[in-house]
């Protein structure tokens, strides 16, 4: 079966709507309890201030750790007693790292919708499943029954490597967590490009405009004219429609908040920068390039 085919398989799971529906309401109310702090820690497990997901760096911790139980595991069931505390200690480091995996990547998939939150919610499941069996498989081994503990730690490896498979899917085939703003030095106008008339800018209102085919959010303050890439880097969201509060603009999409004057992220889901552009004006006449340096 190919990747497509299974993919498609879980797109059409109808039972996972109410999961869905549930795991985003408890995401969202958990931040929203959180009052003022909600929105930092939310920043934090997105990986903003990494300048890329969190969620893709820290599940290495535990596929790593689970990688290494299960070479540790098959050396000991081949006699080798003295690899025990090793392929314990490897399913403990994964539970600890599940844990952080876990939180980094609710918060990324309650910023998620449709066909890729379902994908998303099968992938969390089969994660959780995985963390059951290995939390059964230290507890097994810690009480000296070894055998049904490495046949579980066995079955748990099994689980992560479907849900991997999955979390491979919407990071490749569904763009989850990748970068969907032009490339500064390659899509956007090196040199400077008329785009639209000055007139047509209004005081804090953003406006759409195309430099070389490529879309540019353009906002006027006082005496200034700002200009981004119009594109949002964490789904793809059309800046031109969102709410500009002082010297940002928010995406209509899921929130993502950019500083107008570098692109910087300020609120997440975004992690990757906006790219940020150079204006100028000739003749009435509003002309971009890229950044340079």
């Amino acid at each position: 079966m190919s990747q497509d085919a299974i993919v498609n398989l879980v797109e059409q799971q109808e039972w996972l709507q109410p999961v869905q529906e549930a795991g985003e309401k408890f995401v969202k109310a958990a931040f929203s309890a959180a009052g003022e702090a909600g929105q930092p820690i939310k920043n934090a497990l997105h990986g903003v201030w990494l300048k890329h997901p969190l969620h893709a760096a820290i599940t290495d911790i535990p596929v790593g750790s689970w990688t290494a139980a299960a070479v540790l595991d098959i050396l000991e069931a081949r006699g080798n007693d003295e690899y025990a505390a090793g392929a314990d200690a490897a399913v403990a480091i994964g539970l600890v790292g599940a844990a952080g995996s876990a939180l980094s990547g609710l918060t990324d998939w309650s910023d998620t919708y449709g066909k890729t939150q379902r994908v998303g919610a099968l992938h969390g499941l089969l994660n959780l499943g995985a963390a059951i069996l290995y939390g059964t498989s230290y507890a097994l081994r810690k009480s000296g029954n070894r055998g049904a503990g490495r046949a579980l730690g066995f079955a748990g490896f099994a689980t992560v490597l479907a849900s991997a498979y999955l979390g491979g899917a919407l990071s490749y085939e569904q763009r989850v967590g990748v970068n969907h703003a032009p490339d500064a030095d390659e899509e956007l106008p090196q040199d400077f490009v008329d785009i639209c008339a000055e007139s047509d800018l209004a005081e804090g209102t953003p406006k759409r405009a195309e430099a070389n085919g490529k879309p540019v959010l353009l906002v006027r303050k006082g005496q200034e004219i700002l200009a981004l890439a119009e594109t949002c880097s964490h789904a793809g969201g059309p800046l031109s429609e969102g709410k500009i509060e002082g010297d940002t603009v928010v995406c209509p999409w899921h929130g993502s908040r950019f500083c107008l004057r570098d692109g910087s992220v300020i609120d997440g889901p975004a992690t990757i920068p906006q790219p940020a552009l150079e204006v100028e004006t000739r003749d009435g006449r509003v002309r971009v390039r890229a950044r340079k340096g």
